[in-house]
């Protein structure tokens, strides 16, 4: 029985993977697909063998086919039309991160949502993975005490070509918000302020800043330090950043790759300059799809349950502002309130 019917706003490369997504599931149809080059949504069409009509204006498509919701997958400059139309038309949206270009878009799609009565959930895949659940777990039983800070280091030497080669903000941006979002779901808290020292290296190959600092004091006191760079050759970081949380009893380190491990004050132990530790195992037992899967799993069931998502828009926004209070701090060269 078919509860959802879809339809996708941009037919670039991303869409694979949600229409991947969607012929898994046999009660989710695509009813429509909607592209301003009608070229790529024939081909996609073509390519997914989806007997369905494309269009290049969304609400000629939600006119003709009535879907309950739509996936938006364009670029970000088109998020905000593509957000307000549809919800304005009564649909549902899933959509790609981040929210807008600009925060006026994000908090203009947010009010969007709210006078809709509709659902507009934000990807954020890398939440969306066992070894973070077990980090967040962790911290959430306070196994290494109190937080007071976290760090989050990520250096690849990225070679897209294309758009992000000529970004302003490229690394801050197009990436950092996944960084950005993981922080404040690792803490449960929310960024209150940001200093951010934004930069682009000698030999880079990008148009705009690919490095960048970031301090960010959080709502529930800690620190999260950001440093990261797209344009660092040698000794790449994961695309989840490798991770250190400090906390009052010890700390937690997470490489984005492998199972977190964790070091605490042996209080069995005599005391000296330097405590002594001990290591303690840090459970991974999550049982959620990872990634783009089990993002998408968490926006279908909100909708289901008339709740909202984990990624709903009055939560990423949160994410959003820490992305657009860091370019705003770069610009200034001051601290930022959020």
């Amino acid at each position: 029985m078919i509860k959802h019917k879809v339809v996708v706003a941009g037919c670039g490369g991303m869409s694979n993977t949600w229409l991947d997504y969607v012929a898994q599931r046999e009660d989710i149809e695509i009813v429509g697909l909607v592209d301003i080059a009608i070229d790529s949504a024939n081909a996609m069409a073509q390519r997914r063998g989806l007997s369905v009509p494309t269009f290049t204006d969304l609400e000629q498509a939600i006119r003709q086919t009535a879907p309950n919701l739509v996936f938006d997958i364009t670029v970000p400059e088109s998020h905000r039309q593509i957000v307000t139309t549809a919800l304005q038309a009564g649909c549902h949206v899933f959509g790609e991160k981040p929210m807008g270009k600009s925060m006026e878009d994000a908090e203009a799609m947010l009010s969007a949502a709210e006078r809709s009565g509709k659902r507009y959930s934000v990807m954020q895949n890398r939440r969306y993975l066992k070894q973070i659940r077990a980090v967040q777990t962790t911290l959430r039983n306070n196994v290494i005490g109190p937080v007071g800070s976290i760090y989050a280091d990520f250096f690849i030497g990225a070679h897209f070509g294309g758009f992000r080669d000529a970004m302003d903000h490229p690394l801050i941006l197009d990436m950092a918000v996944h960084t950005f979002d993981q922080a404040r779901f690792i803490l449960g808290a929310d960024a209150v302020s940001v200093y951010c020292h934004e930069f682009n290296p000698v030999g880079s190959w990008y148009q705009g800043n690919a490095s960048a600092v970031c301090i960010f004091e959080m709502s529930d006191g800690s620190v999260f330090c950001y440093r990261g760079s797209w344009c660092a050759e040698g000794f790449n970081t994961s695309w989840e950043s490798e991770w250190r949380a400090i906390g009052q009893r010890g700390t937690l380190l997470w490489n984005g790759k492998d199972d977190p491990v964790c070091e605490i004050v042996d209080e069995a132990q005599p005391g000296g300059f330097i405590s002594r530790t001990k290591t303690v195992e840090i459970p991974v037992d999550w049982i959620g799809r990872e990634g783009h899967w089990g993002c998408l799993d968490e926006m279908f069931k909100s909708v289901d349950e008339d709740r909202p998502a984990e990624t709903d828009c009055t939560d990423n926004i949160k994410s959003v502002a820490m992305v657009f209070g860091a370019i705003e701090s770069a610009s200034s060269g001051k601290k930022v309130l959020l």
